[in-house]
This record gives structure tokens, sequence and C-alpha cells, in this order.
């Protein structure tokens, strides 16, 4: 018992990530989200849960800038990262991506070797200062994306000759290459087989040693198995934030309880 005592003791001692206030998404007239509030902590999983179309998504690609590349989309309110406004005009978009990782919900290496897919990243934010600096910085990714052992004597294969959850493993060691702080993560296992899925939920567990992950996820199992925190919306509210135990067990809102029993999705 005392031990589970100090782990929820450590659980509330991580700080604060990432600072959401008042955040409104527009993709042209259509008000995709509606003033969202979320403190995202430090060394910990954050899921976003809620049926398709509720703005999960949406809500995640703020937090690095991803809707930035969308014509029609404007994004209302403040979201601050370590206390600094991540949509300040001063701040690069392409330096926030460094520092805010994206794995997507299909693997998508480049079509270049294992080691450029993760080469790449450090190469163009210049963090290598000569070849065996970059032969480091490759191994360290493969092996914090648990790929090293199957990849070290294929490095300069295609990355595409992988197997899906391999692929997803890369893409994974492709966006820890930077070395960034947050690692966001949408539906990353929906393309995999369930032993793959394993392996990259796995993963995720670990990682959160040494990155806030936040993870978009279609299954509420997945969000129990893998976060301390989990985040519900609906109809582009964020209907519920909380701890995952709670969310699940006994939720605050009727619609998050509808949610989670099936009655609504």
């Amino acid at each position: 018992m005392n031990d589970m005592r100090a782990v929820e003791r450590d659980v509330d001692t991580h700080e604060l990530k990432i600072a959401a206030r008042s955040v409104d998404v527009f993709y042209g007239d259509t008000h995709a989200i509606k003033q969202v509030d979320v403190d995202i902590e430090d060394n910990t999983v954050t899921a976003f849960i809620g049926p398709s179309g509720c703005g999960k998504s949406t809500f995640l690609r703020c937090l690095n800038r991803m809707n930035d590349t969308i014509d029609v989309a404007r994004v209302d309110g403040e979201i601050k990262l370590d206390g600094e406004d991540i949509y300040d005009p001063k701040v690069d978009p392409v330096q926030l991506r460094a520092k805010v990782g994206m794995v997507f919900q299909k693997p998508n290496p480049f079509p270049k070797s294992i080691y450029d897919n993760v080469a790449y990243g450090p190469r163009i934010h210049g963090l290598a200062k000569d070849k065996a600096a970059l032969d480091e910085i490759v191994e360290k990714s493969l092996r914090r994306a648990a790929l090293w052992d199957e990849a070290k004597d294929r490095l300069d294969q295609p990355g595409t000759g992988l197997s899906g959850g391999q692929q997803q493993r890369l893409c994974i060691a492709r966006a820890v290459a930077t070395n960034p702080e947050v690692l966001l993560m949408d539906e990353p296992c929906s393309a995999l087989d369930p032993i793959a899925t394993a392996q990259v939920e796995e993963l995720i567990d670990e990682l959160r040693s040494r990155y806030s992950v936040v993870i978009v996820t279609h299954s509420m199992q997945q969000a129990a198995r893998v976060s301390q925190k989990t985040a519900f919306f609906h109809l582009g509210e964020l209907v519920e934030f909380g701890d995952t135990g709670q969310i699940f067990t006994n939720p605050n809102d009727p619609r998050t309880e509808s949610y989670i029993t099936g009655r609504i999705g």
C-alpha cells in the first residue's frame, strides 16, 4: 500500500508542460473547437478520447501549430509551452515542431534509408557537428523507439521495407531524434495489428519517463492502458478532463458516462 501512495505522490508532482486556455479553432465558418482549457503535465501520457469528428485530432494539431498548414484554419486563445506562447509571432513553427514531435495515424517513413529517416531532423536542425555525432543520435533514437536490435544491420536499407509496426516505431525514432520535449501521437496504432499495437503501447509507457506524451485514440481500452490523464471531447467541446482511472470509473459528466458505456459514439 505504501508503494501505491508513493506512486500517487510521484504522479501528483509532475510539472506543467502545456497550458491551453480558451482555445477556439475555426475552419472557415465551422467552429471545430470551442473554448478548450487543459493542462498537460510532463512525464505523463495524456489521452484524448471521443467520437469521430469530435475535435480531438484538431486540438492535438494546435499543440505544434500543424493547423497553420491549413489555409482556412484559425486558432484563437492561448497555448503555452513551458510558459511561452507558441502562437507568438516570434515563434518559428519549424523550431516548435522540433520541440513538439508528431507521430501520425499511418506510418509514413520517408522514401530513404532507415538511417536517413532518423538523421533527417537532426541534420536540418544542425544538431550533430559531425558524422560520429549523427551516428550516435541515430542509434540513441532507434534504441528509444525499441527498434535498434531489429534495424542495426540494415540501416542503409529503405525504411519502407520494414513491417507496419516497425515503420511506426521508425516514425517514433524520427520524432525523438530532434530531442523533443513533447510527443504528439494521432491514433498511432490504428493501422497496426494487435502484436505491433502492444509493442507501441509498451513503448509509449517507456517514453513518458523522458517526454510529455499526448495520444489521440479511438480505443478506450488503449486510453485506459497507456494514459494517466484522459480528456473526453464531444462536438468540439472538452467535456471532462482528469485522472484516467476516475474518468473511466466515476466520470462527473453524464455525456462521458454515455460514451464510455457505449451509448454515444
